[in-house]
């Protein structure tokens, strides 16, 4: 009975996404487009693929951009730019979407 449901799947590169369409899934959802387990800071570019992937199979209007999981395991600066790199994306596929 939740409004938005979050699921991990930047790893996965949103393999669950097009299964939750074809399942009649309606409400929110918000895929994880950044995985925090690494260290490593996901590009803008990256961030921008995993979120078209996603709007391919689920109304636009439904997604919604976080992480895969909290962040408490990674150290500030990563945490930032890799925030400020999933806002740009966000930004760039809305303009592709108009």
């Amino acid at each position: 009975d939740a409004d938005v449901t979050s699921v991990e799947a930047a790893r996965s590169r949103m393999e669950i996404v097009p299964e939750l369409a074809e399942a009649g899934y309606a409400r929110g959802i918000g895929p994880g487009v950044y995985d925090i387990h690494s260290p490593r800071v996901p590009s803008t570019e990256e961030v921008t693929e995993l979120l078209e992937l996603a709007v391919k199979s689920i109304d636009s209007r439904l997604v919604w951009v976080n992480p895969d999981c909290g962040l408490k395991t990674r150290r500030y600066e990563e945490t930032v730019a890799s925030l400020e790199n999933l806002v740009s994306a966000t930004n760039a596929v809305r303009a592709q979407l108009g």
